[in-house]
């Protein structure tokens, strides 16, 4: 049977204080995006998927898929976003019967302005204050810990590469 042993009083202090970090840069990123574009963190992150998707829509699934949401979370913001004109349920793929989810003309004016506002407060909050060399390795261990953490595609029944 293996020790279990707890966290020595430096450690503790260094964990509390790196997730109280976390929380207010958090905090303040979600505040600038509710103050200066009026959108939540979700609608946020729905803007920029759908922003980023070949033809700036997705199939609902896929979109749920890559927000990592349950579906009927997904369905939930859609209906929310669909009413506020940011987004627009649509026909997908070649035979058009998959439900799909489009950017509306509202939706992609919100999602550039909002990448351009959340990059600034990333950027003022975030990576200004750090040096090159803070930089690199918050990088590379934010890498590691994802590595270890994260699924690989082979466990999930996906290609590991990629």
């Amino acid at each position: 049977m293996t020790e279990t042993r707890t966290l020595e009083p430096e450690e503790w202090e260094l964990w509390d204080t790196w997730m109280r970090a976390q929380r207010l840069l958090t905090r303040e990123l979600e505040r600038g995006l509710q103050r200066d574009c009026g959108i939540s963190k979700a609608e946020f992150s729905v803007l920029v998927t759908l922003w980023r998707a070949s033809g700036r829509e997705l199939r609902v699934g896929e979109l749920s898929e890559s927000l990592d949401w349950d579906k009927s979370r997904v369905s939930h913001q859609l209906t929310r976003m669909e009413n506020r004109g940011f987004v627009k349920r649509t026909r997908y793929g070649a035979d058009g019967r998959r439900a799909g989810i489009g950017l509306t003309l509202d939706g992609r004016r919100a999602a550039e302005n909002a990448i351009l506002v959340h990059a600034d407060n990333i950027r003022r909050h975030f990576l200004a204050p750090l040096t090159p060399e803070q930089t690199s390795v918050i990088r590379a261990w934010s890498e590691q810990v994802v590595d270890r953490i994260e699924p690989s595609h082979d466990e999930t029944g996906g290609d590991a590469t990629g």
